[in-house]
């Protein structure tokens, strides 16, 4: 019998079924989450630059609309398959009923490498796959996002594909777009800088001074640099960072500001003079208040977990903690930030800009970064209370406040009898 534990779409199936269970929901909730209300399969054709046809398969997944409109990114993926989307679709209800976000779960992608397509190629596929889902998508129906081998060029032609058929700009449609289309601003860093709001939040709930914190910063792209700017701007001492090739560390703190023109300058880490070299496996292990793992998944396992000597981890990537090592830093009392939470500021400023373009009013990035920090700071003081009342990780405790919120939408509306 083939192994259904690595299953993504069994495991948000458990979490789902635990988080009922442990609240003392109706049956009934669990029934209706535990599948998409919707799956989509499509056929992409679109002819490349040889002039021959190519056929991909394409996906969407709307999971549940009990709180809104369904919501979630578009990957490009060799490796992207239904039960895969269908996963990703529940952790964004999750996600969004977190955040209080008046949005359901959705995904979507096409199962293709993007490396071996030219730009046209992408373009044509982009507006082909908009063509075979317009019909099921909208600004009140489900509004895709950049995901995987995605980005606000390819959002751009989505939009204009979907505007043309729909006779109409329809710029509300998708999220993460360019700025001058009704993109939002502060939407590039809004992922480093959730991530910092929502461990200084966490931080505040067990007595930490974020702003004395010492700080190390696994994975030093989008996520991390920002987390680690936003962290020094705020005065915690940076102590760490790391990249695919290596890390830094001084003991004293890295200038962040000065490191980023080090890295603008020389495309790498590597070499940079004020600090020394260490490997990823020992920054992930130094004596800091607080670890940021922003860069790969399974960064932290049942190997490693009993060294870690953060008092926080706060996760930027996409499961950087194995399921195995998050039990074990739970009994060490080492908080985790979960994912779902942790790398949230990205759908929260996608909602910001949703709200500017049903609006046609725009928002100056300080009035973006405010909401967000509200955002944040209070899903982060919501999980904290379900942890303390019932005794569980804060990733447990994500899914049972997103479960009881979806649960009472559910009710009222009368899906629950």
């Amino acid at each position: 019998m083939a192994d259904t534990s690595l299953n993504p779409y069994v495991r948000a199936q458990q979490s789902f079924k635990e988080a009922v269970e442990t609240l003392g929901l109706e049956p009934a909730v669990y029934e209706i989450l535990k599948q998409p209300m919707r799956t989509f399969e499509v056929a992409v054709p679109f002819i490349r630059d040889d002039g021959n046809l190519q056929v991909f398969t394409g996906y969407r997944v709307q999971h549940n609309d009990a709180l809104g409109p369904t919501k979630g990114g578009l990957r490009f993926h060799p490796n992207v398959n239904l039960d895969e989307v269908k996963a990703l679709a529940m952790w964004m209800t999750v996600k969004c009923a977190l955040l209080e976000l008046p949005y359901g779960g959705g995904k979507g992608g096409i199962a293709c490498d993007v490396d071996q397509l030219s730009e046209r190629e992408i373009e044509r596929l982009s507006r082909e796959y908009i063509r075979a889902i317009n019909l099921v998508i909208g600004p009140d129906k489900d509004i895709p996002a950049p995901d995987v081998s995605t980005n606000p060029q390819i959002m751009a032609w989505m939009v204009d594909e979907y505007s043309r058929i729909r006779g109409e700009n329809t710029f509300g449609l998708i999220t993460g777009k360019p700025l001058v289309i009704g993109g939002s601003r502060g939407r590039v860093e809004a992922t480093g800088r959730g991530l910092v709001f929502a461990t200084r939040q966490l931080a505040k709930e067990l007595g930490i001074e974020f702003e004395k914190a010492r700080v190390a910063v696994q994975g030093f792209g989008n996520v991390g640099s920002v987390a680690a700017a936003i962290s020094h701007e705020l005065g915690a001492t940076v102590v760490a960072v790391s990249d695919k090739d290596g890390g830094l560390y001084n003991a004293g703190g890295i200038n962040i500001p000065d490191l980023l023109e080090y890295k603008r300058t020389h495309r790498a880490l590597k070499g940079y003079p004020k600090a020394e070299p260490i490997s990823n496996q020992e920054l992930l292990e130094l004596p800091v208040d607080i670890l940021f793992p922003a860069a790969l998944e399974n960064q932290i396992t049942a190997d490693n977990a009993k060294n870690i000597r953060a008092k926080i981890v706060g996760e930027g990537a996409n499961g950087p903690t194995t399921p195995e090592a998050d039990a074990i830093l739970f009994d060490k009392g080492v908080m985790v930030v979960p994912d779902v939470l942790g790398n949230a500021g990205g759908v929260t400023v996608s909602y910001f800009e949703w709200v500017q373009n049903q609006t046609r009013f725009y928002w100056s990035e300080e009035e973006v970064n405010h909401r967000l920090e509200e955002y944040m700071s209070r899903a982060m003081a919501e999980m904290h209370r379900m942890h303390e009342r019932y005794g569980v990780t804060l990733r447990k405790a994500a899914y049972l406040v997103a479960t009881e919120r979806v649960a009472s939408a559910m009710r009222v509306r009368g899906w629950l009898k």
